[in-house]
């Protein structure tokens, strides 16, 4: 199960960011997660509170944000959605996509922590998709 090392990964970074910026507490972690990426979003989530445990995250939600995949055609210049499975011929010219645009993505969007678990949450960005 690779999410169980998707998780790690996860956790290890954010609470590495967490304690250079002295946060003590990890209460969301927004989480970009592509259509292609062969994750199992349930099987990431049961990964993610296991690897939270013991750490600055623990009890720390896991946000999924999924990013549909999309193909570009090269001739045509035609952008589409390709589904699961993916249908990676153009359907307006049948020429196979030139370039997936989006879809395999997997990578923290953003967390959320704070100093004095009496204080609310302050947000922390450590990474914006636009």
């Amino acid at each position: 199960m690779h999410e169980m090392s998707i998780a790690t990964a996860v956790v290890d970074q954010v609470a590495e960011a967490a304690r250079a910026a002295g946060a003590t507490t990890v209460t969301s972690v927004r989480l970009l997660v592509g259509e292609l990426a062969g994750v199992v979003p349930d099987s990431l989530a049961f990964c993610f509170e296991l690897a939270c445990a013991g750490t600055v995250l623990a009890g720390a939600e896991l946000v999924p944000v999924p990013v549909p995949g999309r193909a570009r055609c090269g001739p045509c210049a035609r952008e589409w959605a390709v589904g699961m499975p993916p249908d990676l011929c153009c359907p307006l010219c049948g020429t196979a996509a030139d370039e997936l645009v989006s879809g395999r993505e997997l990578q923290i969007a953003g967390v959320r922590w704070h100093d004095d678990p009496a204080q609310a949450p302050t947000c922390e960005r450590i990474h914006e998709e636009s």
